[in-house]
């Protein structure tokens, strides 16, 4: 989960070295902080937080697959 946020959050960024992507679960509920460079955050919201809402459901899709819920948090 954690390495699919991270490769398209690489993906999307100038610096993809920067990008850090944290996770710890609580329960059924997996939290995921993502982390950019403050340029780069715009890029992983975009426009009306379509590209954030657009990672958060290929989140959501393969944390369903394991059972899970999932909080994406992009700053």
């Amino acid at each position: 989960m954690q390495d699919v946020i991270a490769y398209i959050a690489r993906s999307l960024v100038e610096e993809p070295d920067k990008v850090q992507v944290d996770s710890h679960r609580v329960g059924s509920t997996l939290y995921v902080d993502v982390t950019a460079a403050p340029g780069d955050v715009g890029r992983l919201i975009g426009r009306k937080g379509r590209t954030a809402q657009a990672i958060r459901a290929v989140a959501k899709a393969a944390a369903a697959r394991e059972g899970l819920r999932v909080v994406v948090d992009i700053d």
